[in-house]
């Protein structure tokens, strides 16, 4: 079953070694567990719903309190110490396209608010719900995830939006597809929610972010069914795809999502290089980005998070053998890690990798080999339950990421840590802060930072330091020319800062577009725009 207060499955565990919790403690200070919620707990502090009954809602508080949040920062705060604000009246799980219709009907009788929940994944504050009197409905999609259609020689296929990653990947999989869409939530998010949040998979690099895959779909709006035909291109004036991409359901509930599959590629490979030091690392990356090699990967971690990553790999004899080998071969303190992947034919792939370690020879990179690439992959959807064992142990993790151009990607990554480290410093704590280029372009990169610093134990207190980081952080990206969401979309966390990009102009023609689907406001308000 899903942790209703954590990540993932609470089958799964990902333990932090002594080596690592030493390596922390040297950081930032040993942490303290603060004391969890208990689920019974929150579900009794949860006010009797306000909704009439009706035959798809459930009004029991176990599931309105799984439904309250999702995995943003403050989310956690609010479920781990048992503060869930305001929940869903109800929660209700639409099995097809007419039901989602009947409910949006009801909601709007009933006066209620309606918040689409896909896999409840979010990180940027989606769903939470806004204080106030009208009631909350949680519509659930997950239901809706069947494939109804298969178009082999258009390579298109059509899901339910509510499909889970592992669920869509199987169905293509039986049929020789894949849609190649991985991000680091693929087990628990939907392909709705790649939709309405733009969101970007690790393979990027080949298979595209979702905009390029997504191909048509159908919207539920409270104005009526929005249709979106399927072409290979069009000029036919406004692309209504653009206005479902990253609407974070303020216009309606994606129901159907037709998108561009690929043939399963006949082999995969993840390389590992290292560089003395970022500058040759990052130089080396561009040139590789703009060789416009056949690859599906690319990601570049900076000289404290390659640290970061060798501390907490464990198998500490293994880990030193190859620290002695780098050093001779010039990559000692400062040097930098590169994951080069590549997808498709046996040749293509052969072809690619040697391109792309060419380039990275021409700047003093040293290839270690498939080890530790493959051992990346092998985790990289379980990386993310660190969270939840470095909760246990007194510390909180939370992310930003951005996307700039060339020239800004240094200067970014500097203000970032700088920014946190300044907004922890100012609560008298220490920030263990790293960064990797996740997604490369010819243009630019993305650029993606994580931050460790300890829990007081204290809800307002640790409110109060990631507010602070927050402000920090989001200030330094558009301080510095950076888009406020490269992948995790904008949500209530990222609101305040996108008028720095939209302008007062974009954001007027935002909320008339929302207006438009949505004459009452119904749908997730506060989310992107107020």
């Amino acid at each position: 079953m899903k942790r209703w207060n954590g990540w993932g499955d609470d089958t799964i565990h990902f333990e932090l070694g002594a080596d690592a919790l030493a390596f922390l403690a040297e950081r930032i200070g040993a942490g303290s567990a603060p004391a969890d919620a208990t689920f019974a707990q929150a579900c009794a502090a949860i006010a009797p719903s306000r909704l009439a009954p009706h035959r798809l809602v459930d009004t029991g508080a176990e599931a309105r309190a799984r439904h309250a949040h999702g995995h943003s920062l403050p989310d956690w705060l609010r479920l781990r110490y048992g503060r869930l604000g305001t929940v869903p009246d109800g929660v209700a799980w639409p099995a097809c396209a007419d039901e989602v219709r009947e409910l949006l009907a009801f909601a709007a009788a009933a006066g209620a608010i309606v918040i689409p929940y896909g896999g409840g994944t979010s990180v940027a504050g989606h769903l939470s719900a806004p204080a106030g009197a009208a009631p909350v409905l949680s519509l659930d999609t997950t239901r809706l995830r069947a494939m109804t259609n298969l178009d082999r020689d258009a390579q298109l296929a059509t899901f339910g939006a509510g499909v889970l990653g592992p669920d869509l990947e199987a169905q293509l999989r039986a049929h020789g597809y894949t849609l190649g869409h991985f991000p680091q939530s693929f087990e628990y998010s939907t392909l709705g929610g790649w939709v309405v949040t733009r969101s970007s998979g690790q393979q990027s690099l080949r298979y595209g972010r979702i905009e390029q895959l997504f191909a048509g779909g159908r919207v539920e709006t409270p104005a009526g069914t929005l249709d979106l035909p399927t072409f290979p291109a069009s000029a036919a004036g406004t692309d209504l795809r653009e206005m479902v991409l990253g609407s974070e359901g303020r216009i309606g509930v994606l129901t159907e999502a037709t998108v561009r599959v690929t043939r399963l590629p006949q082999q995969e490979a993840f390389h590992a290089v290292f560089f003395k030091d970022w500058d040759a690392a990052r130089d080396a990356v561009r040139e590789v980005a703009q060789a416009r090699l056949p690859l599906s990967l690319l990601r570049l971690s900076n000289p404290l998070e390659t640290q970061t990553m060798l501390a907490l790999a464990g198998h500490k004899r293994r880990v030193g053998v190859l620290e002695t080998y780098l050093r001779w071969r010039g990559c000692g303190f400062g040097k930098c890690m590169l994951m080069i992947g590549a997808s498709g034919a046996h040749g293509a792939v052969a072809r690619a990798v040697a391109g792309a370690l060419a380039i990275a020879r021409g700047h003093g990179g040293v290839h270690v080999g498939r080890a530790m690439g493959e051992k990346w992959k092998q985790n990289r959807f379980r990386n993310v339950y660190l969270r939840n064992a470095a909760w246990a142990h007194g510390y909180a993790i939370d992310t930003a990421e951005t996307a700039v151009d060339w020239a800004g990607v240094t200067p970014m990554m500097q203000a970032m840590e700088q920014g946190a480290t300044a907004a922890l410093a100012a609560h008298g704590e220490r920030v263990h802060a790293y960064t990797h280029l996740s997604h490369l372009y010819s243009q630019g990169a993305s650029v993606y930072s994580t931050f460790v610093y300890r829990l007081s134990g204290d809800y307002q207190q640790d409110l109060a330091r990631w507010q602070s980081l927050k402000q920090a952080v989001s200030g330094a990206v558009v301080g510095n020319g950076g888009t406020i969401s490269h992948q995790h979309g904008v949500g209530t966390d990222h609101a305040p800062y996108l008028a720095a990009e939209k302008g007062a102009l974009g954001i007027g023609a935002m909320q008339a577009l929302f207006r438009h689907f949505d004459p009452d406001g119904r749908m997730n308000p506060g989310k992107l725009v107020p």
